[in-house]
This record gives structure tokens, sequence and C-alpha cells, in this order.
């Protein structure tokens, strides 16, 4: 049994701790924020290969993990239907999914309020630094720290996220909020908007309590949108008292000035039907859009995986898929190798190529809304269709696990 520190306690996190804690191991979770996660993140699209993970983390998969739907839509501005795909799927939250990682790992084995400062390696271990003097020891450690990760941070300093040039509007509208014409025509469908220059896409997510009955759930929505760098960017990223945020803004943290903004050009740009998601939703917030693709995964005894490793655009809908998967192949190179420098490495020969495919797959997929920031001849040149977005957006991969 060795011990591993695992630092980030979100869904790819508990991924990898659910699986190496059944794997036989002593893990600890170390969380920077202090309250719970849960509540926070949006909408999450399921594959085949996430179920497997959830089931190898020891979670229970039933009817109770998502909404089904059918088919996917493609709504013109007057709300009529301009395309549509036969395609069920099973959409769910990351609500959902933390509740069932969170409750089947040990509670006094993830730890809150920890914020990682340092690393040190030796011989023998990892020594993890806290910034509130807190020491940890463990035989590895597994890096799933997100974005903006610490630990990348201080191993691959050169490794820095890549502004894609557009943003993503989200959020989540209770079922019970919107109007009959919405519920018909949006609601029970994987449903898309595709005005010039932009993309929306929205679908059906359980609701408050991780409820997925009908009259409780909540419709998710991304409502992707140029922003150039520089002024109309920071502008975003700003808040009402001039803080700027360059990462990423606090959903609290937006200014409202942006949201009215947003919700006007919903009305002119949008179906009426997501227009009315938009207006009727209590709290849209803001991610810009980034790429993150690291040339390594191993560094010593640490590894790194998740969005801590590679972070593609959420087109592809595959980032939890993602983690599930670094997580299993972490795991199995544990109880091959031994916690170590050897399991690190057969870890990233496994799975350096996978993440780098599904960055591209998301480069790919967001060539369109790119090209929106960048001179008039590529804008010009950028071309798409309603039957490509539906059939490409969020689909199951076939990429090595």
């Amino acid at each position: 049994m060795a011990s591993i520190l695992v630092v980030g306690g979100s869904l790819g996190g508990l991924f990898a701790a659910n699986m190496l804690a059944r794997a036989g191991h002593q893990v600890t979770v170390l969380e920077k924020a202090r309250e719970s996660l849960d509540g926070r993140g949006a909408g999450i699209v399921t594959h085949a290969p996430l179920l497997a993970g959830l089931r190898q983390a020891g979670a229970t998969v039933d009817e109770r993990l998502g909404v089904p739907v059918r088919e996917r839509v493609a709504l013109d501005q007057d709300g009529e239907v301009m395309a549509s795909l036969a395609m069920p799927q099973v959409l769910t939250s990351w609500s959902c999914l933390y509740h069932l990682l969170h409750e089947v790992f040990p509670r006094d084995s993830y730890l809150t309020g920890v914020t990682v400062r340092r690393i040190e390696q030796d011989g023998d271990g990892v020594t993890v630094l806290a910034e509130d003097g807190k020491i940890f020891r463990g035989d590895m450690v597994v890096a799933s720290d997100g974005l903006r990760s610490v630990v990348r941070a201080q191993l691959a300093p050169a490794i820095q996220p890549e502004y894609a040039g557009y943003v993503a509007w989200r959020g989540v509208c209770d079922e019970a909020l919107l109007s009959r014409r919405t519920l018909e025509r949006a609601f029970a469908s994987f449903a898309f908007g595709l005005p010039p220059g932009e993309q929306f896409l929205g679908y059906p997510v359980a609701g408050a309590g991780n409820a997925t009955e009908a009259g409780r759930r909540r419709f998710n929505f991304v409502w992707y949108r140029p922003a150039p760098p520089g002024g109309a960017l920071e502008s975003l990223l700003t808040d009402e008292d001039g803080q700027y945020y360059p990462l990423g803004i606090p959903p609290h943290k937006v200014s409202w000035r942006h949201i009215a903004a947003m919700r006007t050009d919903a009305r002119r740009l949008l179906a009426p039907q997501f227009a009315e998601i938009l207006e009727k939703c209590a709290l849209p917030f803001l991610q810009p859009i980034f790429d993150v693709q690291s040339e390594r995964l191993a560094f010593g005894r640490v590894a790194l995986m998740g969005d801590a490793a590679c972070v593609a655009r959420p087109h592809v809908g595959m980032g939890v898929t993602k983690a599930a998967q670094d997580a299993s192949a972490l795991t199995a190179c544990i109880s091959e190798h031994g916690a170590g420098e050897q399991a690190a490495a057969a870890y990233e020969a496994l799975r350096l190529a996978a993440g780098s495919a599904v960055v591209q797959r998301g480069r790919d997929l967001g060539a369109y809304m790119q090209a929106q920031s960048r001179g008039d001849a590529e804008r010009q040149a950028a071309t798409r269709s309603a039957e490509t977005v539906l059939r490409q957006t969020a689909i199951e991969l076939t990429i090595p696990a």
C-alpha cells in the first residue's frame, strides 16, 4: 500500500482518489476551497468511458445520473427547426457527478482549505508544503488542480494557458420558469443556435438536489461569443470594482452591465426560446476559452492529470471523461510499477498523446469561433453548417484510453 497525495478535490481529483483508494492505497485529497464544491459548474455530456470511470471509482450509475435526450436540433432566429439529428445521449451536471464521487470517498481523507505552496521531492517520496505551514508527505503526488494548476506552474512554468479569442456565457435556468413553447421546442433536446460569428447550445440537466423529474430539471446553456484579446476581453473579465481576473472572473463578480448587454444581444440574435432562457437565468457567468497542452505529464514522483495536464475547449465535451481516463490509466500504472517515478513515466507514455489529441480536436471544432477574432480574410474564409455542428459537437471519440 502506497501513500498518495491528490492535489485538487474537484471531479478529476475525486476520480483519481477513489480509484486509488479502491486499489488499496492510502489517499489524501488536498483541496484549496474551504467550502463544499457541490453546486458548482454546469452541464456535462456523458460518454461510455465516463460511465466506466464512475463505476471504477465506486459510484452508483443508474437512471439518476442525468437526463436522456433523443435528438439534436438547430433553431433559427425565429425559433423554428432548421436542422435535426437523432443522437440519444444522457446529459448530466457537474454537481451530480461531484455528489456521486464525493459521497463514496472517506470524509476524513478529503482535506479542505489546503493551499499548496510548493512540492519537494527526494529519493524516498514527495513533500507538499501548504501556505498555512502544514506539511504532507507521500510516496507520490497526483496533481489535478485544474487550469490554474499550482503544481504545473512550479514544475513546468513554460506551459501557459493560450487564449482562443472567444468566451462562453454559461448558466442554467429552472425548467419551471420556462414557457410552453420553449419547453416543447428547445428543452427536451440538445439544442443549438448559430447566429453569424457565434454559437449557442444547451440541454436539460438535473435540477436542485440533483432532481431529474419533469418540472424540477434545469436547462444548461453555453453561448460562444468572440472577444478579441485586449480591451474587449479585459472589460469582460473586470468586475464593477475594477478588479481584473485574467484567467477567469468569479461568477458573482461578472459586471451587471455585461449581463444586461448579453441579454439584449440574445433578444436580437438568438431564437426566442434561447433568449427567454438567458433572460430567466439567475446567475449567468463568463468563461474565457483557453487551450493548455503539456509536453510532459511526469515529473519524478509527480503526475499531472485532468485539466492540470491538458485543457480542451468545451466543444469536445470530453474534459471530465478525459480526467476519468487519466485516473484509470494512472491507477493501473501504479498497480503495475508501484507509486513512484516509474509509474509516472508509464502513465505519461499512455496518456500524453491522448491528451494532445483531445486538445487538437477542440481547436478544430473551435476554429470557426477563433477566426471571428482575427483578420477579415480569416473570418470570411471560416465556414460551418448546422448539420456539421450537430454531428461533431460533444460526441464520443475513439481516442485511446
